[in-house]
């Protein structure tokens, strides 16, 4: 079946923000006197709600250290995200020519509303997208709850959505929906961590 939505991540597969969120993880957590991870470690949990990709990086942190580190993170980020991090070289044109072929296009990310809805404004994509749904108002990827939303607000069946990201958490949340997927090879994982 021919797809009608393509379903985009955000951070790593759209924009080029994987930088920026290594660093606030890393900001956060000399904050908060955890062990600051390295880029590499902090760019493997994007993708993830912010608690989860938290609780991934430092496992048996207790909950009132998650949620001073949360704050922390999203302190950092917005200070950094005053310049919103652009979209990959590309992504526009792309973007403008699925939509001329009448696609519907979404996004499902790990970014919370908050977040997800500054960045489109900053980028003057408010009302660019058909649907968007965020971990903090379904559910933490790989839970499969985003893209059920979306299909479900247009009536689609997951045959005719694919999934576009750049994570195992993007591909295992497509392959819990029955949805296609695409893995792109610039982003968080690379291509030998999404062929595995």
């Amino acid at each position: 079946m021919t797809p009608r939505m393509l379903i985009f991540d955000w951070d790593g597969t759209l924009c080029d923000s994987l930088s920026r969120i290594a660093r606030c993880l890393q900001l956060a957590a000399g904050d908060c006197d955890l062990d600051i991870p390295s880029e590499h470690a902090a760019r493997q949990i994007v993708g993830l709600g912010l608690v989860e990709a938290i609780e991934t990086l430092f496992p048996g942190i207790d909950g009132a250290a998650v949620a001073t580190m949360r704050d922390r993170y999203a302190t950092h980020f917005r200070r950094e995200d005053r310049n919103p991090s652009p979209f990959f070289p590309g992504v526009k044109a792309t973007l403008d020519n699925f939509r001329e072929q009448g696609f519907l296009l979404a996004v499902a990310t790990g970014k919370s509303r908050a977040g997800l809805d500054r960045v489109l404004s900053a980028l003057s994509r408010t009302d660019y997208f058909d649907g968007t749904r965020c971990a903090d108002e379904t559910a933490s990827k790989p839970h499969p709850l985003m893209l059920q939303s979306l299909l479900q607000a247009h009536s689609l069946s997951a045959d005719q959505a694919v999934m576009v990201g750049d994570t195992t958490f993007d591909m295992e949340m497509a392959r819990r929906s029955s949805m296609p997927r695409v893995a792109v090879d610039y982003g968080a994982h690379s291509a030998n961590v999404l062929a595995a």
